[in-house]
């Protein structure tokens, strides 16, 4: 069978970043970094399974991390030897599995909120510290059931960006986000159900930039605080005044960090702003 080709963005020269998006998103919500590196980098955005112009999600059978990871294996053999990796939310959790089965190729791994709930969901999610996503993605995959996608997305959204957020989005962009939970049930089976676990992650030992916002939801911060000790090479980096959207709302606040640690190359000495 041929292999599914993604949609990607690709701007700039040198150096290669290799971004992946959360969501109920797309590759574009990347572009302002990409301007903000491509004099120096060559930024490369994926469109994940179902988002933007890549293929839709399989219907014959779930997915898992590792098979997003897969999707991205053009833009991966297109960033050459060694690049830095940018991932929020659904797309940081993809780029954690990315760095695990490319460990030497990741320069530098730079996430938001990775959304690995089966770090601390356990065998019961409603009594976990994700139950509230739990619940969120439950009764928006049941709001999709009925054929009611608006309502799907007001439950979604509000749940990570707080009640009525939903309502204040540009009524231009909530047809895009409405047809995107088609996906949500998906979204939450892979990020309950994949298998990473914690000695895995202990041995990727390239930097890591940990950010996280502290207006998010305990289901997203909750996934944060399992990981903190777990990178040997972690740089925590606190969000005052954000929530788990940061990356989009405060886009040129959380860029300029990105564009930072990169320009290091280390996480030594690194201060959030």
């Amino acid at each position: 069978m041929q292999a599914a080709m993604p949609f990607i963005r690709d701007e700039g020269s040198g150096p290669a970043v290799l971004c992946l998006h959360s969501n109920a998103s797309t590759s574009s919500q990347w572009r302002a970094l990409a301007g903000l590196l491509a004099d120096r980098h060559r930024v490369m955005a994926v469109d994940g399974y179902g988002a933007g112009k890549s293929p839709e999600w399989p219907d014959d059978r779930g997915l898992r991390l590792a098979d997003e990871v897969e999707l991205a294996a053009p833009a991966i053999a297109l960033a050459g030897e060694r690049f830095d990796l940018v991932g929020h939310s659904y797309g940081a959790a993809v780029a954690v599995k990315l760095a695990l089965m490319h460990p030497s190729r990741v320069r530098s791994l730079i996430l938001y909120e990775p959304t690995l709930f089966h770090l601390v969901a356990g065998a019961d999610p409603v009594s976990s510290p994700a139950a509230g996503v739990w619940q969120a993605a439950g009764d928006a995959a049941e709001a999709v059931a009925r054929g009611d996608s608006f309502a799907a997305a007001e439950r979604f959204i509000d749940f990570w960006m707080g009640s009525g957020s939903w309502a204040a989005m540009p009524t231009a962009r909530q047809p895009a986000v409405a047809a995107s939970m088609r996906n949500v049930q998906g979204w939450r089976d892979v990020t309950f159900a994949d298998n990473l676990g914690l000695d895995e992650l202990r041995a990727l030992e390239m930097p890591v930039l940990l950010m996280w916002g502290q207006l998010s939801p305990d289901s997203a911060t909750s996934v944060v605080r399992a990981l903190q000790d777990v990178f040997p090479n972690v740089t925590m980096a606190p969000q005052p005044g954000l929530g788990h959207m940061g990356p989009i709302t405060h886009a040129e606040r959380i860029n300029a960090q990105i564009a930072e640690f990169i320009a290091r190359g280390t996480n030594v000495g690194f201060c959030s702003a």
